[in-house]
């Protein structure tokens, strides 16, 4: 259900309905009638606060929609949708799309001239932001037509979003004097030091690392990551992927400067020569995103380290839990295991997930896992001194605290061993040690066996992936005081590189058709564990497993099943090397059924690869209206009467 606009939007609005406002034609320009703003003008200040931010500081009247005067822009609908549409579209596109509107709607003006913005500026953004605006059910906006009201680059025009990115430009800051540039800052990173920091660390090992941006959070800072590669930048055959990300929470900052740290730590061993860093690095494709949820840090960051609150920050700009926002599939398996319809394959997104609130950041989390074949994760938090590992949700649900595993326990249990077994805090039998309650059970525990909740992030990489994800607690204190960061740097270092390691545990190897053509989605099972993982485009894959002998099978649609027996020495640090040569059927693409034809979810099951993540981008439709009703938005423009913005509309 949704929330009402805010007050003050509907004060806006009320505003808005008393001023005169100039109706689009119904052309297939759609714009108003009028000529567009003089080559020749008047430049005066900008002073719009939608706009504040915008990329210059003058700008003319008329506008390129005919407006005469700043109270004339400030009053009209267009102005207004600007100014809601961040939460409108939940903070997607934001800011590029009111920035870009700004654009139009208040040009630029320099030297007595008036500009207009990039066509192809515009025409990458609606690219980009038009799923957002059908997944709500509006109209691409009149005013943000490309053809119209935007011009080519031999015209002169200029980049409204120039600002936005020279933001995260690289500047250098000179280190304090004698200090070498292996040199470590043991202290706190606002979002502006973070974003340099990773840039700078980038730019000193360009050969590999570099830094990109995942998405950006409801406040429109970009969530950005530095990876680390022999090959920056690419998906390697054979390299397996990880990410490690910190700052889910915004009170939690502990992983947050881990995390910073170890982007320069990596950078400076390769430089230096560390055989295990250089190793590390030209055999696994790394991921450090610092912080998923940079808003709620600024809020807890305006507190500072050693506040009493436990939740100040802790959500999202949204006042969303990011760590309670992924959909719950675990009532699912829960649900079809009882029924003995489980398969083995990734649960899909049930589609009323997307009806409810669904933060920008968590978007761009799985979008991030269907673009990169993620093996391992982990997500750094505080306020205790814990290893956890999924299911996290109980098997039952009016249990709060109940042991629930997933197929995977055995391997899930190393996983988590080798954080705790090496960092000395979490070994420590001290009677005062922080999350002493932890330690009979050597620090590590199932999530449900500890506290159930439903939605977090571990059992959805799980879930709906290849991605095994562990949730480490690196400390009582969420926002621990500065002095203390240089120790809980050293408590960490060691657990963070060998947890990374262990992604070369198991067996790795490549599925190819007779001709050697790569085989996507192939699916790996192994006996006895029933949860499958499969191939990447290039047909490699890698499957997590504990020491042992097991049987282990591909299979594709068209293709006879292929089974062979691999053993795991149990001091074997290297994933093993199993290749897979599918031979096609001869008799029609259902004879490689594993048994019995059972009823799987959306169809699939044993007998018929399952359904491909929809490729279209997170955010789905929401529930349409009943009996051809308005959309739930247009609550926000009711107020504006005669004047309200019917071209958002669809027809």
């Amino acid at each position: 259900m949704r929330t009402p606009p805010p007050p003050l939007l509907f004060a806006m609005l009320v505003l808005a309905a008393a001023r005169p406002w100039c109706e689009p034609n119904t052309d297939a320009a759609g714009g108003c009638p009028g000529t567009a703003a003089a080559d020749s003008a008047t430049c005066v200040d900008l002073q719009l606060q939608t706009c504040s931010d915008a990329s210059y500081n003058q700008t003319t009247f008329p506008t390129l929609l005919e407006h005469r005067s700043r109270a004339a822009v400030e009053s009209s609908s267009e102005y207004i949708l600007l100014s809601v549409l961040h939460h409108l579209l939940e903070g997607q596109c934001n800011p590029d799309l009111r920035l870009l509107g700004c654009a139009v709607l208040v040009p630029r003006c320099e030297g007595g001239r008036a500009r207009r913005p990039c066509r192809h500026v515009c025409e990458a953004l609606r690219d980009a932001c038009q799923p957002a605006f059908d997944a709500i059910d509006m109209a691409w906006p009149y005013f943000l037509d490309c053809g119209r009201y935007f011009v080519g680059q031999e015209e002169g025009c200029y980049n409204p979003l120039e600002k936005l990115r020279g933001g995260l430009d690289v500047v250098e800051e000179a280190l304090p004097s004698g200090h070498p540039p292996t040199f470590l800052r043991f202290a706190h990173h606002s979002y502006a030091q973070m974003v340099r920091v990773l840039k700078q660390t980038a730019a000193r090992c360009t050969h590999v690392a570099k830094t990109y941006s995942i998405g950006r959070s409801f406040d429109g800072r970009d969530l950005l990551v530095i990876e680390f590669s022999s090959l920056p930048g690419q998906h390697e055959l054979m390299e397996p992927e990880v990410k490690l990300i910190g700052n889910i929470h915004g009170n939690e900052v502990a992983g947050r400067e881990m995390l910073i740290y170890l982007a320069q730590y990596l950078c400076s061993e390769y430089l230096l020569g560390s055989a295990r860093i250089q190793r590390l690095l030209n055999t696994t494709r790394i991921h450090l995103l610092p912080s998923m949820n940079p808003d709620g840090y600024e809020v807890a960051a305006a507190e500072g380290a050693g506040y009493n609150g436990w939740t100040s920050g802790r959500q999202n700009a949204q006042n969303l839990d990011l760590n309670r926002n992924f959909p719950d599939l675990t009532s699912e398996y829960y649900r079809l295991a009882s029924a003995r319809s489980m398969g083995s394959g990734r649960i899909a997104i049930p589609q009323h997930y997307w009806w409810g609130k669904v933060a920008p950041e968590t978007k761009a989390i799985m979008k991030w896992m269907r673009t990169i074949p993620f093996v391992l994760s982990a997500s750094l938090h505080g306020g205790d001194l814990v290893v956890s590992y999924p299911f996290d949700f109980s098997k039952h649900p009016q249990e709060e605290k109940m042991f629930s595993p997933t197929p995977d326990e055995k391997m899930f249990k190393l996983l988590a061993k080798a954080y705790a077994d090496v960092h000395p805090m979490m070994m420590d039998k001290s009677e005062n040690r922080c999350g002493g309650n932890f330690l009979k059970k050597g620090s590590v525990i199932n999530g449900a066996d500890w506290y159930s909740f439903t939605g977090g992030m571990s059992d959805f990489n799980y879930l709906h992936s290849n991605c095994f994800e562990i949730t480490v607690e690196l400390g009582c204190a969420k926002f621990p005081a500065e002095e203390a960061l240089y120790t809980i740097w050293q408590h960490n270092k060691e657990p963070l590189l060998n947890f990374v390691e262990m992604v070369h545990r198991g067996i790795k190897g490549v599925v190819m058709d007779k001709f050697g053509k790569p085989v996507k989605n192939a699916r790996i099972l192994v006996k006895g564990i029933r949860h499958d993982i499969t191939t990447a485009p290039d047909g490699d894959y890698w499957r997590l497993l504990p020491p042992g002998s097991h049987i282990v099978i591909a299979q594709a649609p068209g293709y006879a099943k292929v089974i062979k027996k691999v053993t795991i020495p149990a001091r074997m640090k290297s994933a093993g090397r199993v290749d897979f040569i599918l031979q096609p059927l001869r008799i029609g693409p259902k004879t490689f059924l594993l048994g019995p034809r059972r009823s799987w979810p959306g169809g699939a099951g044993p007998h018929r690869e399952p359904e491909e993540p929809s490729q279209e981008p997170l955010g789905a439709r929401r529930q349409p209206a009943a009996g051809g009703s308005k959309p739930w938005w247009w609550s926000y423009f009711t107020s504006l009467g005669q004047h309200q913005p019917r071209w958002l509309l669809k027809y």
